[in-house]
């Protein structure tokens, strides 16, 4: 199989750090190829986000493919569970929340491989961050590594000589530098959603980690989020 260094699978989930990865990999020169997992989380609009931003940033091709994660539960966004709200943000990312979906990266990574070993493509984009983010065990670099180092045993590609790339741009940002990037690519943030728990009409909760994390992070970079700017 011949395969093109050229393109990429990115994860698009329509929230802020995945709109950013998108564009960051379209400058670098990547053909993207976006990919989105409903799992039947209860924050749905972000299908619809995703495919707002894969629209206004440009990819050669979008799939939405349904995973149901609700199956097995065990989290407030797959399950009949209340989102946490009011936090305090420096203690977030302390423990690891309810809001955590067993396995999710995993999932999300392992269908993102298999797509770009049939594209021919090297190297998939994921938005995980280590700095601003909700204490999730698959947003850090040791999960990311081991993953990569697992591609190379798990695909016909990799068994056959080649190396996947798990490219992570925003591991080591905080929000406000990521946002702060988006803004220098063009991303227009007011097409993202974030919120964990949004009212029944979309509009963002204000409350739960994902909404302080992002609020925090547009008042460090200065900024007024244009989702909220109506």
């Amino acid at each position: 199989m011949r395969r093109n260094n050229r393109k990429a699978v990115v994860l698009l989930s329509g929230g802020l750090d995945s709109a950013t990865v998108l564009a960051i990999a379209k400058k670098q020169g990547f053909r993207c190829y976006a990919l989105t997992i409903g799992y039947n989380q209860r924050h749905k609009i972000e299908l619809e986000k995703a495919q707002a931003v894969s629209q206004d940033i440009g990819v050669y091709e979008h799939k939405i493919m349904d995973v149901d994660l609700s199956a097995f539960g065990h989290s407030a966004l797959t399950d009949n569970i209340d989102v946490p709200k009011n936090k305090k943000v420096e203690d977030i990312s302390k423990n690891i929340p309810i809001t955590y979906v067993p396995a999710r990266n995993t999932v999300f990574l392992s269908l993102a491989l298999a797509w770009a070993e049939v594209l021919g493509a090297w190297d998939v984009f994921i938005g995980v961050n280590a700095l601003d983010y909700s204490g999730y065990p698959d947003c850090r670099e040791e999960f990311i590594e081991a993953f990569e180092h697992m591609a190379k045993f798990a695909t016909k590609a990799g068994v056959e000589g080649g190396n996947f790339k798990i490219h992570t741009p925003l591991l080591h940002m905080n929000k406000a530098q990521i946002i702060l990037k988006g803004v220098q690519l063009g991303v227009r943030y007011k097409l993202t959603h974030s919120c964990y728990d949004p009212h029944h009409d979309g509009q963002p909760c204000g409350f739960c980690d994902s909404c302080l994390l992002r609020k925090k992070g547009f008042e460090e970079a200065g900024l007024t989020d244009p989702a909220l700017d109506s």
